[in-house]
């Protein structure tokens, strides 16, 4: 396996990397990437409130989180397409059009069926920003320059996420969850109604060809995975239904499938998702060292506030501060790790920052009913301090090992790593809470001491994986062309 770029790759659209046009345009999509991935974790704090005021139980919650990362696993396949058939206008405005009614049916769903529905719509505009926003910004920004803005992307794809439990605890303190998209509905409007009259195009639309056989086979491979590996929790706890093995071995074979239609179409330059991006070992590293951190990532953001409000007792605010000083750093340190990877590479970043992700992990995996807030402040500043120094330079030396016109192919099969990864991962670590506290339960153990033993079950499983990370940390290489 080798590094894929030759000299004829160059981009085909480019701009100098100071040009206001390119400022304008990566300013637009990051904030209104900011406002739309701050909702797939923006649940999470109110998932307590949902769940008695619906008579739900945590296994059937979590799909407000997992039916919105499924739909993003499933939708952003179909973006390496989208970006080079259409503007960048139009591609901007679909997302964030979507993303807006979303929110207007979650504010007046009447119930469990219709939020999830609403989620699924909100997610189907998220799904097409975030490649978007990558694809844009290797695109105009100079190789010299990347990491510098990979770190403002960092902010929205990991601070996003990571402070939504923050602002969805100030709103419950004073109003119902219904108000969490209440307020949010008036930014994603503003930031329609903006990027529809400013943002301006800076690629230049092909025809390309749609493989309608590699949507559905996309389309049925990874809600078949992630159905079925979510649903592993509902039969821990007794509910009946489809046998989990049937939606597995029913998106198995159809991402068999998908993998081998692109392989056939691939050859001729028609593939939904090419899959050539995997010819690049610093492309293939990252995506694998990602998928673990996501996994990690989002399984400790809804298991945390879980813990805090049933173990520990805490109000919803309460629980979004206890998050905030690690996700206010994650932030701030994200334009600082870019610049540091413009100078010196991946390297003096990642070995570290996994080193310390997975020493959090660990330690968030002793947390007990004792347990002193502070300590498990400092436990998630640490975390946070790890996964900044990690995603960051992944992003950026994963994308720079492609040719220029893998940029969107590279950028889809990014996304959709980081929502099946973060889907796998939040149904992996409801799944042993459910599982042990079941088991807590039938030995007579109390409700909080259920909880308690399955949410040091599942971070013991995460800290675990998380050993992975360093090992992969020590191959992660600066792409030849940035030096």
């Amino acid at each position: 396996m080798s590094d894929i770029r030759t000299t004829s790759d160059a981009p085909t659209v480019s701009a100098p990397d100071h040009s206001v046009r390119n400022r304008l345009v990566i300013s637009l999509l990051l904030v209104s990437a900011f406002v739309v991935i701050l909702n797939e974790t923006v649940m999470n704090v109110a998932l307590p409130d949902l769940m008695k005021d619906l008579g739900i139980e945590p296994s059937l919650g979590q799909w407000l989180t997992t039916a919105f990362m499924l739909t993003m696993a499933v939708v952003i396949p179909t973006t390496g397409f989208l970006l080079q058939r259409f503007r960048t206008r139009t591609v901007f405005v679909t997302s964030m059009t979507l993303f807006s009614v979303g929110t207007l049916i979650a504010a007046c769903a009447p119930g469990f069926g219709v939020l999830v529905a609403a989620r699924v719509v909100q997610a189907s505009g998220t799904a097409i920003m975030m490649p978007l926003l990558m694809t844009t910004v290797m695109t105009v920004v100079s190789a010299a320059s990347r990491g510098k803005t990979m770190g403002n992307i960092s902010i929205v794809m990991s601070v996003a996420p990571a402070i939504g439990p923050t602002i969805a605890g100030a709103i419950l303190s004073v109003a119902g969850w219904r108000w969490i998209f209440v307020l949010v509905l008036p930014f994603a409007v503003g930031a329609l109604l903006l990027g529809a009259l400013r943002i301006p195009n800076v690629n230049e639309p092909r025809k390309v060809p749609v493989d309608v056989l590699s949507v559905v086979l996309s389309a049925l491979a990874f809600s078949g995975l992630i159905y079925g590996f979510s649903s592993v929790a509902e039969v821990a706890q007794g509910h009946p239904g489809v046998p989990v093995w049937i939606p597995i071995t029913a998106g198995a074979l159809s991402l068999a499938g998908l993998i081998w239609r692109q392989l056939v179409l691939q050859r001729s330059d028609r593939a939904l998702l090419d899959l050539r991006v995997f010819r690049s070992r610093g492309f293939t590293v990252a995506v694998l060292m990602m998928a673990v951190a996501m996994a990690s990532m989002f399984g400790t953001l809804i298991l945390l506030p879980l813990y805090l409000q049933t173990v520990l007792g805490l109000a919803p605010l309460a629980t979004g501060l206890v998050l905030l000083p690690g996700s206010l750093l994650m932030g701030l340190m994200g334009p600082i790790v870019g610049r540091i990877y413009d100078k010196r590479g991946p390297s003096p970043l990642i070995v570290p920052g996994t080193i310390v992700v997975s020493a959090a992990l660990w330690m968030l995996s002793t947390l007990g009913h004792a347990t002193p807030v502070a300590l498990v402040v400092l436990i998630h500043v640490g975390l946070s301090v790890g996964l900044a120094l990690t995603f960051t330079p992944l992003f950026t030396s994963g994308l720079g090992s492609l040719p220029a016109r893998f940029y969107s192919y590279g950028s889809a099969v990014i996304g959709t790593n980081q929502q099946l990864a973060g889907a796998i991962g939040t149904a992996l670590f409801i799944t042993i809470l459910s599982t042990v506290g079941a088991h807590e339960l039938a030995a007579g153990g109390t409700n909080t001491a259920a909880v308690q033993a399955g949410i040091h079950a599942a971070f013991l499983c995460g800290a675990t994986l998380s050993v992975l990370l360093i090992v992969g940390a020590f191959f992660v290489r600066r792409p030849v062309q940035e030096g």
